[in-house]
């Protein structure tokens, strides 16, 4: 492509119109490539951080609510930890007795822990047998599973939860590790609400307990092989109650 130019004697000027440099171009492309996936991991990494995180259940203590296999999402926003203004425009809800919750086990917060939240700051809680009373009052629950059909629990309590602390139990009372046995859960270690199941896949019992590579690569076989037949799709999308 030509263009003419007219110079201050009458001389026409022949100038050859500049083609974009491939090469330019290349880089250009090749930059928005990056730039796209640098904003993506950012994105994925707050959401990760603050708002949306993956869970998956190991153990037997929240049965028949979740499974083991259960791949749950949880909701970090949902509680908040913030006071003043702030607190007061985002759409943060107080914890409540009857949560799903996950949390930072308290003797070992690399470990997360899901149960049950059942009593509240200040509240007192006692367990005589199978019944729990909070404050005094029976608690009323349809969620509990009690595996030997004989069990009994001498009376526990009552103890009063501290301020800034929270008192957990699993749904599957005869099979949980809880706020019973280790004790309370402080208020900073709660990471948020669990929301739904994304995946259930079934898995064995002590399979939490295979850690080692082979272990790993047995299990990333399992899958690859019976993805479709092992899956339980009923409890895709599952809302967490």
């Amino acid at each position: 492509m030509v263009n003419m130019l007219t110079l201050c004697g009458g001389e026409p000027l022949l100038m050859q119109a500049r083609e974009a440099d491939p090469v330019e171009f290349k880089k250009s492309t090749t930059r928005e490539y990056f730039e796209s996936i640098v904003i993506t991991a950012i994105i994925a990494l707050f959401a990760t951080t603050f708002v949306i995180q993956a869970f998956k259940i190991p153990t037997g203590s929240m049965e028949s609510n979740l499974l083991i296999g259960d791949h749950l999402l949880v909701n970090k926003f949902v509680y908040g930890y913030h006071s003043g203004l702030l607190g007061k425009l985002l759409p943060y809800k107080d914890l409540k007795r009857g949560d799903v919750i996950v949390f930072k086990y308290p003797r070992g917060p690399e470990t997360a822990y899901v149960k049950r939240l059942i009593g509240l700051s200040g509240e007192k809680v006692e367990m005589v047998g199978r019944k729990v009373y909070i404050d005094g009052k029976p608690l009323e629950e349809d969620y509990t599973q009690y595996i030997d059909a004989g069990s009994e629990y001498e009376r526990y309590g009552p103890y009063q939860v501290p301020e800034g602390q929270y008192f957990a139990m699993g749904d599957n009372r005869d099979n949980s590790q809880d706020s019973r046995f280790w004790g309370f859960v402080p208020r900073d270690h709660i990471i948020g609400k669990a929301l739904v199941i994304y995946w259930s896949y079934e898995t064995p019992r002590d399979e939490y307990l295979q850690t080692s590579l082979t272990d790993k690569a047995k299990q990333f076989t399992d899958v690859f092989l019976n993805f479709f037949t092992k899956t339980r799709w009923r409890r895709t999308l599952k809302i967490i109650r």
